[in-house]
């Protein structure tokens, strides 16, 4: 580095220091550790241990939503990196009761196809822990979301996005006092918030679920298991819903309502499906079901019971989306995780990180759904809510 950029890299950094001190290191080492324990206190490579790194290194932290000044620095003075760049990319934040979600997507390059993902991320905030006792968000989760969604919106902007869009569901919808929240999304994305309806919720879960299925095998059924509500849509053609209800049954919820015992006991899990029977009950009447020919599950309780029944070392999404579940390896998922405490769930290295307390009651709705309406498989996809949203935004 030459000395008219050292110089100019140090008067940023003092600047930086002065007002918020987001120069230091330990934001890095945190967001290493989350892959590599060892490496929040060894500091990684791209520099020293202590104080300033490599300036590739900080210029990746900036396109990963870093708060860097040094990176945005760096990226003031080489970006275009790709000039080609296709103009009219958007990005989409999906807020569930459990998880926060990115995707960054482009136009697709011709008619027909679809759009360029340019990064999808998550991560399990559980915004809506207590929800569903009090009524409103729990003041840590809430900043822990908030720290999340200016973070995608910050990476958001580093590829390129035109557009932020930040779409809430089951746990804001039921929290009365949501107005901090819709406060900080306005701040970060330069958007106001939408407060997703259950149906609005359900199309967008059809949507990308279904998104380039082959006709011939509808009706189809998506069902939508997120940690506050799930959704339950019947569509005779991909991409469009025909009849859809949302239900007041998560994994969080219910985990919240009715699991009282680490391993669950037998009463826990009778509790269980007997809540979900009832659910089942209500949104039969409003969906025809059983006229269904395909099952499609999407969100984080399949995805994941899947990545377990296929035995994965590591979560890949690839090897996930679009593959069968059995009933049969769906059951003795669910056996296994029942039988398991929180602490040996969360170890599960398929697992993310806050997911491990509650999928066992996600996963008594996914087999419970198996068993009373006879799907001997169900399709799990990767694309979901958060695809729909994208797509409506590229206008699919």
């Amino acid at each position: 580095m030459d000395e008219a950029v050292a110089a100019d890299v140090d008067a940023v950094v003092a600047e930086a220091v002065e007002e918020d001190d987001v120069a230091r290191p330990e934001p890095r080492a945190r967001d290493r550790a989350a892959d590599a324990p060892a490496a929040e206190a060894w500091g990684g490579v791209g520099g020293t241990r202590q104080g300033l790194k490599c300036l590739h290194a900080h210029y990746a932290f900036h396109l990963a939503g870093g708060d860097d000044p040094v990176g945005a620095w760096v990226a003031a003075r080489v970006e275009p990196v790709h000039p080609a760049q296709r103009p009219g990319r958007v990005a989409a934040i999906d807020q569930g009761t459990n998880s926060c979600r990115l995707l960054v997507a482009e136009p697709p390059p011709e008619p027909g196809d679809g759009p360029g993902e340019l990064a999808r991320d998550m991560v399990i905030t559980r915004l809506g822990v207590g929800v569903d006792a009090t009524g409103e968000l729990d003041p840590v989760a809430l900043r822990r979301t908030i720290e999340v969604v200016a973070t995608y919106c910050r990476r958001a902007r580093a590829l390129g996005a035109e557009r932020i869009r930040v779409g809430a569901t089951s746990a804001v919808r039921d929290a009365r006092d949501r107005e901090a929240f819709a406060a900080a999304v306005e701040r970060h994305a330069g958007s106001r918030l939408e407060v997703i309806s259950g149906e609005h919720e359900a199309a967008l879960s059809f949507l990308g679920g279904t998104i380039d299925l082959d006709p011939a095998d509808g009706p189809f059924l998506v069902v939508d298991i997120g940690g506050g509500s799930t959704e339950f849509v019947v569509g005779r053609v991909p991409g469009r819903a025909d009849r859809a209800a949302s239900t007041r049954i998560g994994s969080v919820r219910l985990t919240e309502r009715l699991v009282a015992d680490d391993p669950p006991s037998r009463d826990d899990l009778r509790a269980l499906e007997s809540e979900v029977g009832r659910a089942l009950d209500e949104a039969e009447r409003d969906v025809p079901i059983r006229e269904a020919r395909t099952f499609v599950s999407v969100a984080g309780t399949a995805t994941t019971m899947q990545a377990i029944a296929l035995g994965l070392g590591r979560y890949d999404p690839d090897r996930i989306h679009r593959t069968w579940l059995t009933s049969r390896d769906a059951e003795r998922v669910l056996a296994v995780l029942a039988r398991m405490t929180d602490a040996e769930r969360a170890s599960i290295p398929v697992m993310a990180p806050g997911r491990g307390d509650v999928i066992v009651a996600g996963a008594v709705i996914l087999v419970t759904v198996m068993r009373r309406y006879g799907f001997d498989r169900t399709l799990v996809s990767e694309s979901d809510i958060l695809d729909g949203l994208v797509a409506e935004m590229l206008g699919r």
